[in-house]
């Protein structure tokens, strides 16, 4: 394993780890926060050649990635599932190509009446 190849894995390793806690402790700055320095950490590892083992390392932290993922999903819904019932928002949303939240369908009028 190369020096800056291990550096930049065990950057992204502990922004997944970071990002876990903050997950299970509902921080929403620590988890703002950790996504970020994933992203910084994920475009160093891009940028790199693997070697040795680090191809076994970036399968486990793609699996420690979609765990996370699989609770962010969970506390999106959670949110929704509150917001829903106190009457905050629509039960449906749409997400744009960036994954923003504010586009929403366009109604048409198909027929004049």
């Amino acid at each position: 394993m190369t020096a800056p190849a291990a550096d930049a894995l065990d950057s992204l390793e502990q922004a997944l780890q970071a990002e876990r806690r903050a997950l299970l402790a509902h921080d929403v700055d620590a988890l703002l926060d950790s996504t970020q320095a994933k992203l910084r950490a994920l475009r160093q590892v891009e940028a790199l050649p693997l070697r040795g083992n680090d191809p076994a390392r970036v399968s486990a932290l793609s699996e420690l990635n979609r765990a996370n993922s699989i609770l962010l999903a969970r506390r999106r819904r959670e949110v929704n599932w509150a917001l829903r019932h106190l009457g905050r928002v629509e039960s449906t949303g749409v997400y744009d190509a960036g994954g923003q939240s504010g586009a929403r369908p366009q109604v048409r009028c198909l027929g004049v009446g």
